[in-house]
C-alpha cells in the first residue's frame, strides 16, 4: 500500500502529487467499522496511517506488512504520534501467517490486495468473528471502455482536489512534514481486471458488494452473517 503519495494504478509507479487517493477513502472505510468493535486487523497497513486511525476509535488493532522497512517507519511514528493507543505492528506475508479464526470484528485492506493472490480474502473472511465485517480498498487495471470513462472523469476532479491538499499539506507543522514520506510501501502495477475480481469475489466473499469508485479503485465490503 502507499501512502503520503498516490500510487498510479496505470503505471505501477508513485506519482509526484500530494493527493493520497487511499487517505481520500479513509472516512468512507471507517464508516464501515461495526458498533462496539472490539478487535481489528489492517492487512498491508504500509506505514500505518489507516491502523492509526482504528487504534484512536479505541479498538485493539493488529497491522500486519510484508516490508519490514515500512513496519520499522510504522512503529517509529505510531511511537511518537499515538503513545498507548498504538496498533501492534507485525512484519508478515498475510499469504503465510496463520490468522486467529473467528476473531476480528473489522478487518482492512487498502490498495494492497493486488500484492498477493486474491483468494487470499478467504483467510482474511475466515478470520472474522461473526458479524464482522471486511473492508477492501483495491485497485484494477484499465481494460474495458466502461473502466476508460471512470478514468477521465477522475482526471479533472484529481487536478482539483491538488491544490486543496497542497495548501494543507504547507500548513502542516515542520515535524510532521520532516516525518512525512521518509518510508515508502513498495508499490505494484495491478493486473486482474474488475470484472474478475467480481467474479473470484463471489465465490470466496458470497453476498459481498463491490462498488466502482473514483481515482482508480473499488470497494468491496462484506460482512460475516455466521
Amino acid at each position: 500500500m502507499v501512502e503520503g503519495e498516490a500510487e498510479c494504478v496505470r503505471c505501477g509507479r508513485v506519482g509526484a502529487m500530494p493527493f493520497d487517493h487511499n487517505d481520500h477513502y479513509h472516512r468512507l472505510l471507517l464508516r464501515r467499522v461495526p458498533r462496539n468493535c472490539g478487535a481489528a486487523l489492517d492487512v498491508g497497513c504500509g506505514t500505518g496511517q489507516f491502523a492509526r486511525r482504528l487504534a484512536h476509535l479505541g479498538m485493539e488493532v493488529d497491522a500486519i506488512d510484508p516490508s519490514e522497512e515500512v513496519i520499522a517507519e510504522a512503529r517509529t511514528v505510531s511511537g511518537l504520534t499515538t503513545g498507548d493507543r498504538s496498533p501492534r505492528f507485525h512484519h508478515a506475508d498475510i499469504a503465510e501467517v496463520e490468522l486467529p479464526k473467528n476473531h476480528y470484528d473489522f478487518i482492512s485492506c487498502l490498495a494492497s490486495i493486488h500484492h498477493m493472490p486474491f483468494d487470499t480474502v478467504a483467510a482474511m473472511r475466515d478470520a472474522l468473528a461473526p458479524g464482522g465485517v471486511l473492508v477492501i480498498l483495491g485497485c484494477y487495471p484499465e481494460k474495458t471502455w466502461l473502466d476508460w470513462a471512470w478514468s477521465l472523469a477522475a482526471v479533472p476532479v484529481n487536478a482539483a482536489a491538488r491544490p486543496a491538499v497542497a495548501v494543507k499539506e504547507k500548513l502542516r507543522s515542520v515535524a510532521s512534514a520532516t516525518r512525512q514520506g521518509k518510508v515508502k510501501a513498495p508499490v505494484r502495477r495491478p493486473t486482474i481486471p474488475l470484472a474478475e475480481i467480481r467474479r473470484e469475489a463471489a465465490v470466496l466473499l458470497p453476498g459481498c458488494n463491490i462498488r466502482r469508485l473514483l481515482f482508480w479503485r473499488y470497494l468491496l465490503v462484506f460482512r460475516n452473517h455466521g
